[in-house]
């Protein structure tokens, strides 16, 4: 069977289509090629759908003996029912419990004892779920998710004892970290609209009250083929790959499923500021710009800015404020990947007898700097040198590939812009960084949380 990493062309996967569509008649069953490119200067990324609306990304990868199995579903915390919160989330720890077929615990102990690792994880745009595991047993991983995708069974002792796990998720998470904390209130005052000020996990209330019917609707609602897309990386033959998935989700049914909506966001015209009281050592510090969809071309700019700013020892941020001058122990930029327009955030940890007014003269001072186009050509360089080397060390596994594969397709609706990505990072220009940090780089769009060191014990529980 011809291999789309193999003398790889369209007409090849076509032909291999052919071949696995031979003598099956259940339309949802059918393979249809939906395109192939390459991957990096060796491989291939084929892309497939089946007649029940479910994605399929193959990346035939032989380096190792082994699959990386994903499931990314195009559901995340974004799209919790109003009162809800951190359902999406209750949902990812249930899927590991009890299926029509089997009985609690049984997912994990069946994979494991054929050598697989499993995990998942909840964002605001998407859920996946991961397997690792020997090529050998690719049939066993696609049984065990079709049905858990389909037949996920739940009941009131399973929901209640799910409760207390996520409820001390949350305690130990959020309410007892100064730094979880901190981040749910950036989020909560900057956006006040938009879902992404909700946290994750939820507010301990709305975890506190999920029902059996809550999950069972949340469940029917968005676990559906058509709403999921496999990505599987590694050692395989792409044909009995195909035939496999074809067996064990053909059957699925597709169900209606509106797609992910949220209120826009209104422009934020003036600063926020929130003041906590929290044990700690040392004051904090955590800023929020408001940034691009990380679809959009500023993003990348963003980045290589970030990465002048915090990115390492000889960054500008880390070198003044804690090699310099003293008056950090640690700061760091992170620009996380939303769907929607989100957040530049820099954490800042003070020494105990700093206060962060010294830490923002000094950030400021820094952006001013950007503003005005003050960037070297060698610091712009070994900027995107450090972030192209990030790029290709996430791609040195089979999970790595797939991680970044199924989030490129799940969240921004184009596995290929993965690569796209990496050529305009290389176009980026000192130009670039001073028209946005001109733009993004305001005080007058910036969320700003303070934490001051408190010998008295926080709230518990967080609330909206």
């Amino acid at each position: 069977m011809a291999s789309p990493n193999n003398g790889s062309s369209r007409d090849t996967c076509a032909a291999l289509v052919a071949g696995v569509n031979r003598g099956v008649r259940r339309s949802s069953a059918r393979i249809e090629l939906v395109g192939e490119r390459p991957f990096g200067p060796a491989l291939r990324l084929a892309e497939f759908r089946l007649g029940n609306g479910l994605g399929v990304l193959l990346l035939v990868d032989r380096s190792a003996p082994v699959l990386s199995f994903q499931t990314w579903f195009r559901v995340g915390s974004r799209d919790d029912p109003p009162g809800k919160t951190g359902l999406a989330h209750f949902l990812e720890h249930l899927m590991f419990n009890e299926t029509e077929n089997l009985p609690p615990g049984a997912f994990d102990r069946v994979l494991e004892a054929a050598g697989a690792e499993t995990n998942a994880a909840t964002w605001v745009d998407y859920t996946c779920y991961y397997v690792t595991l020997p090529s050998s047993e690719l049939d066993l991983v696609a049984r065990l998710e079709a049905e858990r995708m389909a037949r996920l069974r739940l009941s009131e002792p399973l929901v209640a004892a799910e409760r207390e796990v996520v409820a001390n998720e949350r305690l130990l998470r959020v309410d007892d970290d100064v730094e979880g904390t901190a981040n749910e209130t950036l989020y909560r005052t900057a956006f006040r609209r938009h879902p992404y000020g909700q946290p994750t996990v939820g507010w301990m209330a709305d975890i506190r009250g999920f029902g059996v019917r809550d999950c069972q609707r949340f469940y029917r609602r968005y676990y559906a083929p058509n709403n999921a897309t496999i990505v599987l990386v590694g050692d395989m033959e792409p044909g009995a790959a195909l035939r496999t998935l074809q067996k064990h989700y053909g059957r699925l049914k597709a169900t209606r499923i509106n797609a992910s909506s949220a209120d826009r966001e209104p422009p934020q015209r003036a600063e926020r500021r929130i003041v906590l009281e929290r044990p700690a050592t040392s004051p904090k510090l955590l800023l929020g710009y408001r940034t691009p969809a990380a679809r959009e071309r500023d993003h990348v700019v963003l980045t290589v800015l970030n990465e002048l700013l915090c990115g390492g020892r000889s960054s500008r941020l880390y070198r003044e404020l804690v090699l310099q001058h003293e008056i950090a122990s640690e700061v760091r930029g992170l620009l996380a990947p939303f769907r929607d327009p989100g957040l530049y955030e820099i954490w800042v940890a003070l020494r105990q007898d700093r206060e962060v007014e010294d830490a923002l003269v000094i950030i400021e001072r820094r952006f001013r700097e950007l503003a005005q186009g003050r960037v070297k050509v060698r610091e712009l360089d070994r900027g995107k040198r450090r972030i192209e080397l990030d790029f290709w060390q996430a791609l040195e596994t089979a999970g790595g590939k797939a991680d970044q594969i199924g989030f490129h397709a799940a969240v921004l609706g184009n596995a290929g812009e993965l690569f796209e990505r990496l050529e305009l990072l290389e176009g980026v220009t000192g130009g670039d960084l001073q028209r946005v940090a001109r733009r993004y780089l305001s005080p007058r769009t910036r969320t700003q949380v303070v934490v001051k060191p408190s010998p008295a014990e926080p709230a518990a529980g967080g609330c909206p």
